[in-house]
């Protein structure tokens, strides 16, 4: 069964689509899983409360992202996928590869290490990429009052992040579709809706 992801950078407005993706599956009357990463366990949660607010060093982030990452597999993704739901998760690893090998500068033979570890071949079936003008996002982070460790990080990050992100789709073309998200959501969903009727 399908196992969809949502990349972008902060404020690509992934999150925004992801109920409204959920809901278009559902209608089909299949079982959908929705879950996040960091975080879609407890103690997933836990650990996304420390990377998403304490400082560390690089490394140590990279290392509880796939520490959670292995636990959300376990407990949340390979469960569901095994019963025959489908899975959509507010990013995957190719945020890790994005934030913290193009934003951190960690090597990404570290990270692939990690991934095939960890993930034992896994990969998404579909991952959809908002991609958006790093100053857009941006000026829609400005409206969140509370800003998370890596929301408050400069515009040359997000830039780092965006192009790793980009550099992601043109590795993987077979499971990437890049969505514009600088448009209305209706414009956004109108492209959707062929690729979620693929699926």
């Amino acid at each position: 069964m399908p196992f969809i992801t949502l990349e972008g950078i902060d404020g690509a407005g992934k999150s925004t689509h992801l109920p409204w993706l959920a809901d278009k599956l559902r209608a089909r009357g299949v079982e959908v899983v929705v879950t996040r990463e960091p975080g879609g366990t407890p103690l997933g949660e836990k650990l996304r409360e420390l990377l998403l607010a304490e400082p560390m060093h690089v490394e140590t982030e990279a290392l509880l992202m796939f520490a959670a990452r292995r636990e959300h597999l376990d407990r949340v993704i390979l469960p569901a996928l095994g019963r025959g739901a489908y899975v959509v998760s507010d990013r995957f690893t190719d945020a890790s590869f994005a934030y913290q090998c193009g934003g951190r500068g960690i090597a990404e033979s570290r990270l692939r290490i990690l991934e095939d570890w960890v993930q034992d071949g896994l990969q998404p079936d579909l991952t959809l990429l908002f991609d958006v003008d790093v100053a857009v996002a941006g000026k829609r982070l400005v409206a969140n009052v509370s800003l998370d460790r890596f929301e408050q990080e400069q515009q040359d990050f997000f830039e780092r992040v965006r192009a790793m992100y980009l550099q992601r789709a043109e590795q993987f073309p077979g499971r990437f579709r890049i969505v514009r998200g600088d448009r209305s959501l209706e414009q956004i969903r109108a492209d959707l809706e062929p690729i979620i009727a693929a699926i």
